[in-house]
């Protein structure tokens, strides 16, 4: 009976993990192609292709996360509360962590508008004479 009931909590738990994950995906980056355009002075092909390049790793960080916390153990007796009780702590936790991932990512967006506002002279270094 037991491992029934683990396998509905999966069956409860990936669908859930993976909209969150999707969600705040298309959220993030569909948001955060008009920073990508800015930081790369509106060169919309590499703007694009890094936003993407961002999108795959952010989900491969998140699912990879999620299938790794996918475990399920409860002792020799596990009801229906326990598994809710347990679904609750997972998703929860998931949850957190995507609002970690997602401001993240924002800070990313922000600390490269900000780099690429510098004026070019900062970034040269100066020349000196021998």
């Amino acid at each position: 009976m037991e491992n029934h009931l683990i396998l509905k909590a999966y069956a409860v738990y990936l669908p859930i993990v993976l909209t969150l994950t999707f969600f705040v995906a298309k959220s993030l980056f569909k948001s955060g192609k008009v920073f990508m355009l800015d930081i790369f002075h509106q060169r919309e092909d590499i703007a694009e292709a890094t936003n993407r390049l961002f999108k795959v790793g952010f989900y491969l960080l998140n699912i990879g996360f999620a299938l790794v916390i996918l475990e399920i153990y409860a002792g020799n007796t596990i009801g229906y509360q326990d598994i809710i009780e347990i679904l609750s702590y997972k998703i929860g936790g998931f949850s957190i962590y995507l609002g970690v991932m997602l401001f993240l990512n924002m800070f990313l967006f922000f600390r490269g508008k900000r780099k690429s506002k510098k004026p070019e002279t900062e970034n040269i270094s100066p020349i000196v004479p021998a």
